[in-house]
């Protein structure tokens, strides 16, 4: 059977098997298995890869290489692991009357359905495709975000749904754009919008027109990416829905817009050749980051507070690949990597937390170590982690980003030490009562699903002290590929 086949279908034959007994006493053990096959197909797929090469599949629909194969392993990962620490959460939601049986089958089918629309605008060579898939992404985790039906949810989800509808829609007319120019040099058809054709005359490509284009596909997949100022979606998003949609949100759709507006960047770059598109995501990354570690002194509730470290890190991501060359790509890659591990275990952590105290306001969540001390070891370690305290992963690639800044764009370095430090001190004051304060609340009677926590934190820990040489050389083709 071809794997990528089996990638593919498998969450998407999850979908339609949960949406009919997704309401079931052992749904979320169908889910875990559902996302556990998909993530044995992708380490399958990616086995071949490292194998064979770049793979194109099915005509030349579908084209895995080094830039998105372990993106696929990695999707495939963490979803696999917040499905087995949502089993246990969603049923206490279910308990505590949050969800009700049919709400629990659009969770876990939708859930599938999101993962497998990642999947495919990771693996998929049309460009068109791609907006398609990252489109339908999005109407899966609107329903997601909205899926406890309060007030505040249904809110969050529509102001999801409008500014990243008007994001896809600059997006698309960007595609379009990139369509015209193709048509013109290469000729039009379905070959027009296969980024190996695209990427093979990119040099071709009318400079006028990829220009317009590019400025539309940055702010169109910048919106799904979380660039400030079209940002605003995904705190509310992440504060109003289950916490698990929080971590894939987190960990996983935002560094499949990201990995989208690299492949327009590449061909942008070919089109150009004077650097305006690093400019540009340079200036985007960089803003991003000092507006979002000053929004995160201002945040009460403590998911709205990560969903603002998420776009600070985001930015920091954008920056790096506006900078270019392989030491700037290369960490931005494996940026991407932690900050997927890291990000959805504090989520992890703080869900249970949130549930324990029955509230997301951080002045309500303390002690935790008394109430349960992996839950508090786990949010303080993640807490260190994503503030890039070593030896985690993220202060290897937020070191590699600062001393490339030093030499190829001094004047940023300033802006980027005093956004991280504003973020170091709002997040560890924050988080510092929360885990070691007073609470008159009781220990939790039985532990919590904290094994993808450490799970996580211990992947983190290992890729700041060692990089596996498949690994390295995967992120070492991928940013040869990113160029700039």
């Amino acid at each position: 059977m071809d794997p990528l086949l089996l990638v593919l279908a498998t969450p998407l034959l999850g979908g339609v098997l949960l949406a009919l007994w997704g309401d079931r006493e052992r749904a979320g053990e169908l889910n875990a298995a559902m996302s556990l096959l998909t993530l044995a197909a992708s380490v399958w797929l990616t086995v071949i890869v490292v194998r064979d090469g770049p793979l194109m599949v099915w005509g030349e629909w579908f084209f895995v290489d080094p830039l998105n194969v372990f993106l696929v392993t990695l999707t495939a990962f963490v979803g696999f692991t917040t499905s087995l620490f949502s089993r246990p959460y969603m049923r206490i939601e279910r308990d505590h009357g949050k969800m009700t049986p049919g709400r629990m089958r659009l969770f876990h089918s939708m859930y599938q359905l999101f993962n497998g629309m990642m999947l495919v605008a990771l693996t998929t060579n049309n460009l068109g495709i791609l907006w398609v898939a990252m489109e339908a992404a999005t109407l899966t985790t609107v329903l997601l975000v909205s899926v406890y039906r309060t007030a505040a949810s249904l809110e969050a989800a529509w102001k999801y749904f409008i500014l990243c509808g008007v994001g896809i829609a600059q997006a698309l007319f960007g595609t379009i754009l990139l369509y015209l120019a193709a048509e013109r040099a290469i000729g039009g058809g379905e070959g027009a919008l296969l980024w190996t054709h695209l990427a093979q005359s990119k040099h071709l490509l009318d400079p006028g027109t990829l220009s317009l284009a590019f400025v539309f596909l940055l702010l169109g997949y910048g919106t799904k990416v979380g660039l400030v100022p079209v940002h605003n979606w995904l705190p509310d998003a992440h504060a109003e829905g289950p916490t698990p949609i929080s971590a894939v949100l987190s960990g996983l759709l935002l560094n499949v817009a990201l990995y989208a507006l690299l492949r327009c960047k590449v061909l942008a770059d070919g089109a150009l050749a004077n650097g305006l598109p690093g400019r540009m995501m340079i200036g985007f990354g960089l803003v991003t980051v000092v507006v979002a570690a000053f929004f995160l002194s201002r945040q009460r509730d403590v998911k709205r507070m990560f969903a603002y470290s998420s776009i600070e890190h985001m930015g920091l991501m954008t920056f790096a690949f506006g900078l270019g060359g392989p030491i700037a790509n290369f960490a931005g890659l494996l940026h991407m990597t932690v900050h997927a591990l890291v990000k959805s275990a504090i989520f992890f952590a703080v869900g249970h937390a949130a549930q324990k105290a029955g509230s997301q306001a951080m002045e309500d969540i303390r002690g935790l170590l008394k109430v349960n001390p992996t839950v508090g070891w786990g949010l303080m370690l993640g807490s260190l982690a994503i503030l890039g305290m070593p030896p985690f992963g993220v202060f290897a690639s937020e070191f590699l980003v600062l001393t490339t800044a030093m030499r190829e764009a001094p004047w940023a370095t300033p802006f980027l030490l005093v956004a991280l430090g504003v973020a170091f001190a709002a997040i560890f004051g924050r988080v510092q009562p929360m885990v070691f304060g007073e609470t008159s609340l009781r220990p939790l009677a039985h532990p919590p699903a904290l094994l993808p926590v450490f799970v996580h934190l211990g992947l983190a820990l290992m890729l700041g002290l060692y990089v596996p040489p498949y690994l390295e050389g995967w992120y070492r083709q991928a940013a040869q590929m990113i160029g700039g």
